[in-house]
């Protein structure tokens, strides 16, 4: 464990050091845990209390016409694709908040993604999902981008992925 000083390194001025203080004391006073629950209006509604986020660092920009309508059709288009097939969906996706910039995906089915590694392993799957649209490959992307990626590209600042019972988790898009 290094020793933490308490007075500015030779060379930097005492404002700087004061500053960088001031932002380590900020980021402890940011909501988190119970006190950001009451934040979320879709926690225990749509899903239990996320148990654990991370965030992911955005290789792309969004693109020019992201948007709330933009980003509801790609839900709307891939909940079709789903419902096409001959077996049932296995998870629900859909769009929440305000500009519909909040992305819920939900097991629909008992047991199905209720470790963090299944939930992982559902988002990994959606990644090939992306690289093979056509957008990916007409951009000749689809393979350094991700599901993420595909996302934020529409615009969606975060994901919460639930096996709609028990576990919850949150991606913030960044």
């Amino acid at each position: 464990m290094s020793s933490a000083r308490a007075t500015p390194r030779p060379g930097r001025s005492a404002r700087w050091w004061w500053a960088g203080l001031a932002a380590v004391v900020a980021v402890g006073l940011v909501p988190s845990g119970a006190a950001a629950a009451a934040t979320d209006r879709h926690a225990g509604y749509y899903y239990p209390e996320p148990a654990s986020s991370e965030s992911y660092a955005l290789r792309v920009a969004p693109l020019p016409d992201a948007n709330r309508k933009r980003r509801v059709l790609f839900v709307t288009e891939m909940t079709n694709q789903m419902l096409a097939s001959p077996y049932p969906p296995p998870f629900a996706i859909f769009a929440k908040g305000e500009e519909a910039e909040k992305l819920i995906i939900t097991a629909l089915y008992r047991d199905g993604y209720d470790t963090l590694y299944r939930l992982r392993a559902l988002l990994a799957m959606l990644t090939a999902r992306a690289r093979a649209t056509p957008l990916f490959r007409e951009l000749q992307i689809e393979d350094m981008l991700t599901f993420f990626d595909l996302l934020g590209m529409l615009g969606f600042e975060q994901v919460t992925v639930t096996d709609g019972d028990r576990l919850a988790h949150r991606i913030l898009l960044e």
